[in-house]
């Protein structure tokens, strides 16, 4: 492993990386690929007549790929171990932005949240870096006390107040959908560790029963699920961004109006190269793209699962777990946002990973993919280093018996 280190940095081959998943990095490319595009046309418009150029939006999506590709080159060079080693200062340092979000002045409002912090080219959006501290947290806990998980509901609660802490932070600036994407991916991976059937019921009728709770208590999220069971009953006012999704939808019918041929990105529907680019998309490749969208998002996590398996077969339980919460994150966020552009879900401001604007997500979601490539790489680093060492000791062991003839 030490050797592949001080290999040049921009050598990806097999040669370099002999477990490397070139599948799962083409289904990466695939995607971000469609995402350049699509903000390009979804954005043009609105970008002329807000700041007077209609590529102001794709420029600055082509830095954020450039920071994102730079971010996952580092990443995939470092062992996945030192995740492993450093997850307690990883997540310290997320908490840290998350409080560091809220104070005025540091952290920037928009729209009446305060998720970013204000780093010159590109907003930081923290939210985005807890999901990538608690999964490498979580999987590091769960590695370290597999059996008490299992076995006693101490093990669960540790993780859980941890859990607790993130979410609170995240409602407060107020991110309710990352909150419950985070929860939710946490959930999962319990799950998978083999956390008592009994224990993970309750666990998901405490959480469904907070979730209520904050529900009712804030008036503009009831008023987001009441929209969301009728947005034409108020088309014009709460029910006006879905309900121009939905017509984005139908009119995409079966093949799409054409690339960049959409209406309803002419200031119909808000946020359409953000949030709901996937309307956009829908509206210009019809069923027939979303489908391949779908499929793409399938392949995807079907291929971090794939390297995750992998893991458990060979007994390394972080990097499992890793894999496992990379992979139920990038589903469950793409479901979410899916499901919220079609009127499936309620309103949640989540991107669609790699294909929305946005800086923060697409690095982090850039990385997460880089941290999984990493870990396919070390265990065939590991195991090709096992078959070496064993074939030495039948080398030797031929040498011996050939000296005692």
């Amino acid at each position: 492993m030490s050797t592949m280190l001080l290999r040049p940095w921009w050598r990806l081959d097999r040669q370099a990386m002999p477990g490397f998943d070139t599948p799962l990095l083409m289904l990466t490319l695939a995607l971000a690929s469609i995402g350049l595009v699509m903000v390009a046309s979804a954005s043009i418009s609105y970008a002329t007549h807000t700041v007077g150029d209609g590529f102001y939006f794709l420029k600055r999506h082509l830095i954020y790929l450039a920071m994102a590709t730079v971010a996952a080159l580092v990443v995939l060079r470092l062992p996945s171990r030192l995740w492993f080693r450093y997850s307690e200062l990883v997540m310290v340092l997320a908490i840290l932005l998350l409080v560091v979000v809220l104070i005025p002045g540091i952290g920037r409002e928009v729209n009446g949240a305060r998720r970013w912090i204000g780093l010159g080219i590109i907003n930081l959006q923290v939210a985005e870096v807890a999901k990538l501290a608690m999964i490498v947290f979580m999987a590091a806990y769960l590695h370290r006390n597999q059996q008490e998980v299992r076995g006693h509901w101490l093990g669960f609660l540790k993780p859980m107040a941890m859990l607790a802490i993130v979410a609170l932070l995240l409602l407060l600036q107020p991110d309710f959908g990352s909150a419950v994407v985070i929860c939710g991916t946490v959930m999962g991976m319990l799950f998978l560790a083999g956390v008592p059937l009994w224990i993970f019921v309750v666990l998901l009728a405490l959480a469904g029963s907070m979730l209520g709770v904050l529900a009712l208590a804030s008036p503009y999220r009831m008023q987001r699920l009441v929209t969301f069971l009728d947005p034409w009953a108020d088309q014009f006012n709460s029910g006006y961004q879905l309900t121009q999704s939905l017509i984005a939808f139908g009119r995409g019918e079966w093949f799409g109006v054409g690339l960049g041929n959409s209406v309803q990105k002419l200031f119909y529907l808000p946020e359409a190269h953000t949030d709901f680019v996937f309307s956009i998309f829908a509206e210009e490749f019809g069923l027939f793209g979303v489908a391949v969208m779908v499929c793409l998002f399938i392949a995807l996590v079907w291929r971090v699962f794939t390297i995750g398996r992998q893991a458990v077969r060979r007994q390394d339980w972080f990097s499992a777990y890793t894999c496992f919460g990379v992979g139920i994150l990038l589903a469950g966020q793409a479901f979410i946002n899916i499901g919220v552009t079609s009127g499936l879900l309620p309103t949640k401001g989540l991107t669609l990973p790699f294909v929305s604007y946005g800086g923060s997500s697409l690095m982090i979601s850039s990385v997460m993919v880089a941290l999984v490539l990493r870990i396919g790489v070390d265990m065939d680093d590991s195991m090709w280093g096992q078959q070496r060492q064993l074939g030495r000791r039948v080398n030797r062991a031929a040498r011996r018996s050939s000296n005692v003839n």
